[in-house]
C-alpha cells in the first residue's frame, strides 16, 4: 500500500534553527525533496575518506582491529594516511620518471651529464639527436657535418653533434637529462625505500577500515544536515521550511511541534506536484519483493499502484518456468537453507529464495524435469507428479510432443491474458472510487485483450475459434476506448471525447500492441525449452565418457549445468521482470517514476 502524503510547512524563531533541525532529524519521519548543495569541508571530506578506504581494501586483512578510534585518534591516523597516499604517488611518478630517463641512457654507460654540460662553456655546443637510419646514411654522405655516434636509444640511432642540425635532416633532439645513470639508479633506490614505508603504513591503517566506515557514515549525516540546514529560509527572525510527511506519522509530529512551540501548516500535494515521494507500506508477504525492487532502484509513483503482491505472485511463476527445473529448483532451497542457517535469521532475501525456489520444484514436478534426465520418469514417484499434457517427456504419458508444446504455450497465453485484464480491473476499481468516466474505455481494453487472446490460439496454436464475434468484441473495445479514452473529472463529456477521437489512430496502434502484449508471454515457453535443451545436451555429452573418463562426463555435468542455471537466472531478469514492469505496469498505466521515501535523519548506513 502506498502511504498517503501531507505538505508540511514549519515556521520557528531563528534563535531555535538548530534546535528545529535536531529535533526533525530525530523524529526522523519529514522527507525534504529540494535541498540545498551541503557545505563544501563535508563533500571534499567524504570524497577524501572513500577515496582512503578505496585504497586501504587492497591491504585489507583478516581480521579488524575489534574497537573504533577515538575522534582524535582517528584525526591524527586520517592525516597520516593521507600522506602517505599522496607521498605514493609522488614517489611512484619520480620512480617511473627517473626509470625512464635511466633507461634512455643506460646504454652510454655511467657519465656525469653536468660534465657534458661544462663542455658548452669551453665552446663545444653540443646537441643530441635521434634519427633513423636513411637519415643517418644521408649524414654520412656530407664530409662537413661531424657527429659522433653513440648507442641506440629506443632502438633508434642517436649521434651527438656540435652545432645543431640543418632541417635538411629530419631528426629528433632531445636534452641529457640532469642527473646520470648512478645517480638516477640512486633516485629509484630511495623512491622504493619510502614507498616500502608508505606500504607499511596503510597495511597498519587497514586494520582500522571499520574507523574509516564510520567516519564515512557521520560525515555523510553531516553532509545531509547540512544540506538541510542550508535550506532552511529565513526571515524577521523566523525561519521555515517545506517537506512531506506520511499521515501515519502525523500524531508523532504534532507532539513535537507541540512541546517545541513550532508553527505548522498542513495541505494536500497538487494534482501536478511531481516531488511528492512514495512511501510503500509492505506486509510480511509483499516485503519479499523488496529485495528484487532494490536491485531494479523501480519506485512506483505518489498516484500509482502499489503491485508488490502481485509482482510476487506472477515473479514467482516466471522464475519457476523459465528456470523450469525441478532439480535446479532443490539447488536454490539448499542455498536458501544455507543462508539461513549462516545467517541465522529469516532475511527478506532469503525468504524469497524459499518462494523461489518452491515454486520452481513443484513447476519442475509437474513438468517432470530433474536436471534434464529422461531417467527420472524411470522412477515411479516422480512420474505420479507430472502432469501429462505439461510433460516435457510426452512419450512416457501417450502425449504428442505438438500436443505438449500447445498446452505450454496456451497455459503461457492464459498467464497473459490473466495479468492484463487484472491490470484492467485494478485500473476500474480506482476510477470507480473517483467517478472517472474513463473507467469505460477500461472496460474497453477489458474486453479487447481477452478477445485477442482467442486470435493468439487461433494463430499460433490453430485452436478452432470462431473468430466473427470474437471480432465483433474487439471492435467494440476499440470504439469505447477511443469514445472514453479521453475522459477524466476536469473535462466535459465534450471535451473527453473530443480528446479521445483525436486520439483513435494511437488506440488502434495500441489495439496491436495488447497482441503483441499477449504473445509476449510466449517467451515463457520459449526459454524454458531452450533451458531444457541445454541441460539434454550436456547430460547426452557427459553420458559419453565410460570407464576412466567418467570423470570427465562428472565435471562436463556439472560445468554445463552450472552455465544453464547462470544464463536462467539471466533470463528471469530480462524476461521474467519485464513482463511485470512492461506488459503488465504498461496496461496499468504505471511508468515506475517515483521519488522513494528518503526522510530527514541519521542514516545507520554509508547511502552509495
Amino acid at each position: 500500500m502506498i502511504e498517503k502524503m501531507k505538505v508540511l510547512h514549519i515556521v520557528s524563531v531563528a534563535s531555535a534553527k538548530t534546535q528545529l533541525l535536531d529535533q526533525l532529524r530525530d523524529l526522523g519521519v519529514v522527507h525534504f525533496a529540494e535541498k540545498s548543495v551541503a557545505d563544501k569541508s563535508y563533500l571534499e571530506r567524504f570524497s577524501l575518506l572513500s577515496k582512503i578506504v578505496l585504497t586501504l581494501k587492497d591491504y585489507a586483512p583478516k581480521a579488524f582491529s575489534k574497537d573504533l578510534l577515538s575522534d582524535d585518534e582517528f584525526e591524527k591516523l586520517f592525516n597520516k594516511v593521507a600522506e602517505a597516499i599522496n607521498l605514493k604517488q609522488e614517489l611512484n611518478s619520480e620512480r617511473s620518471n627517473a626509470i625512464a630517463e635511466a633507461d634512455k641512457i643506460r646504454g652510454w654507460g655511467s657519465f656525469i651529464p653536468a660534465e657534458v654540460k661544462s663542455l658548452k662553456e669551453e665552446g663545444f655546443d653540443l646537441h643530441f639527436y635521434r634519427l633513423d637510419k636513411k637519415v643517418l646514411e644521408e649524414l654520412k654522405a656530407n664530409e662537413e657535418i661531424k657527429y659522433v655516434n653513440l648507442a641506440s636509444i629506443e632502438k633508434m640511432p642517436a649521434i651527438a653533434v656540435i652545432g645543431e642540425l640543418p632541417d635538411l635532416y629530419k631528426s629528433s633532439e632531445f636534452a641529457l637529462p640532469a642527473k646520470g645513470l648512478s645517480e638516477l639508479e640512486q633516485v629509484i633506490a630511495e623512491c622504493d625505500a619510502k614507498l616500502l614505508e608508505c606500504e607499511n603504513t596503510l597495511k597498519e591503517a587497514a586494520e582500522y577500515i571499520p574507523s574509516f566506515n564510520a567516519q564515512m557514515l557521520n560525515t555523510q549525516n553531516d553532509e545531509e544536515y547540512s544540506a538541510v540546514s542550508n535550506t532552511v529560509n529565513s526571515e524577521d527572525g523566523l525561519v521555515y521550511i517545506s517537506g512531506y510527511i506520511p499521515v501515519s506519522d502525523l500524531e508523532q509530529f504534532k507532539e513535537a511541534a507541540s512541546k517545541s512551540s513550532w508553527a505548522y501548516a498542513l495541505d494536500d500535494p497538487d494534482d501536478d506536484d511531481e516531488k511528492v515521494p512514495t512511501k510503500v507500506k509492505y506486509n510480511k508477504l509483499t516485503k519479499l519483493m523488496t529485495p528484487i525492487f532494490d536491485i531494479l532502484g523501480t519506485v512506483p509513483g505518489y498516484k500509482e499502484y502499489d503491485i508488490s503482491f502481485w509482482f510476487l505472485g506472477f515473479f514467482t511463476l516466471f522464475f519457476a518456468m523459465i528456470i523450469g527445473d525441478a532439480g535446479y529448483g532443490l539447488i536454490f532451497l539448499l542455498v536458501a537453507i544455507t543462508l539461513h542457517v549462516k545467517g541465522k535469521k529469516l532475511s527478506d532475501l532469503v525468504m524469497l529464495l524459499y518462494v523461489l525456489s518452491i515454486g520452481t520444484v513443484v513447476w519442475g514436478s509437474l513438468t517432470g524435469t530433474w536436471f534434464g534426465l529422461e531417467g527420472a520418469m524411470k522412477i515411479p514417484f516422480l512420474k505420479a507428479l507430472v502432469i501429462p499434457s505439461f510433460a516435457n517427456y510426452p512419450e512416457y504419458f501417450g502425449v504428442t510432443t505438438t500436443a505438449q508444446q500447445n498446452a505450454i504455450m496456451k497455459f503461457c497465453f492464459i498467464i497473459g491474458a490473466i495479468q492484463l485484464t487484472l491490470a484492467c480491473i485494478m485500473n476500474i476499481r480506482r476510477k470507480l472510487k473517483s467517478k472517472d468516466l474513463s473507467l469505460v474505455a477500461d472496460i474497453g481494453w477489458l474486453l479487447a485483450i481477452d478477445a485477442l487472446y482467442f486470435v493468439v490460439l487461433f494463430l499460433v496454436i490453430g485452436e478452432q475459434v470462431n473468430l466473427i464475434p470474437v471480432a465483433i468484441v474487439v471492435v467494440a473495445g476499440f470504439l469505447l476506448v477511443v469514445l472514453f479514452g479521453g475522459m477524466s473529472p476536469e473535462r466535459s463529456f465534450a471535451a473527453g471525447l473530443k480528446a479521445g477521437v483525436g486520439d483513435a489512430f494511437t488506440t488502434f496502434l495500441n489495439t496491436i500492441s495488447a497482441f503483441g502484449n499477449i504473445m509476449s508471454y510466449i517467451r515463457l515457453f520459449a526459454v524454458g525449452m531452450a533451458s531444457l535443451a541445454i541441460a539434454q545436451s550436456f547430460n547426452n555429452m557427459a553420458l559419453g565418457f565410460n570407464g576412466p573418463l567418467v570423470v570427465v562426463g562428472a565435471v562436463i555435468m556439472i560445468i554445463g549445468h552450472a552455465l544453464n542455471l547462470v544464463m536462467g537466472l539471466l533470463s528471469v531478469v530480462v524476461h521474467g521482470v519485464r513482463l511485470n514492469l512492461l506488459e503488465f505496469s504498461g496496461q496499468l498505466g504505471m511508468e515506475w517514476s517515483g521519488i522513494a521515501y528518503n526522510p530527514f535523519k541519521k542514516s545507520d548506513k554509508i547511502k552509495k
